[in-house]
């Protein structure tokens, strides 16, 4: 059975969530389900003026194309969408995007909760929090509570 391809960007531009559904869904009438995940830079009660977000270029989008196409094959998912971005973001505004259709809802949302997980754990993304007040920030580490997310899928 051929399996879709996966549509992945790593981009500094906002994205368009409405856009993205209807750019996956046209024309389609084999899908029963859309679930959509769209991740928010917080403002860490009023601290953080910023998130930074660093990757290493080529290899982030084939990491996320390896994901995604496992959760394809896996879920047997109809489409797949992710994009994240990288950049300075601000408070509110969009880091992550990933979109899963198939027939079914559970497929469609356990396709989208497995590219989050993995997301969170294999791409080689970094991450940098300004602080409201100037001050100088470390690079944010890994969470254990992400790998043990991750992992759940092994």
């Amino acid at each position: 059975m051929d399996h879709p391809t996966p549509t992945i960007r790593v981009q500094a531009e906002d994205f368009d969530l409405p856009f993205e559904i209807a750019a996956l869904t046209a024309g389609r009438h084999d899908i029963g389900a859309v679930v959509t995940f769209s991740g928010l830079c917080r403002d860490e009660q009023g601290a953080l003026s910023a998130l930074e977000l660093e990757h290493y270029p080529g290899m982030a989008e084939a990491e996320i194309r390896r994901i995604g196409a496992l959760a394809i094959e896996r879920f047997s998912l109809l489409g797949l969408t992710a994009v994240h971005r990288y950049g300075k973001i601000m408070p509110g505004e969009n880091i992550v995007l990933v979109i899963a259709t198939s027939p079914h809802r559970q497929a469609a949302f356990d396709g989208a909760n497995f590219v989050m997980d993995f997301l969170k754990t294999s791409a080689p993304f970094w991450k940098k929090e300004h602080a409201v007040d100037g001050a100088a920030r470390d690079w944010v580490s890994a969470k254990d509570a992400d790998d043990q997310a991750q992992e759940k899928w092994q």
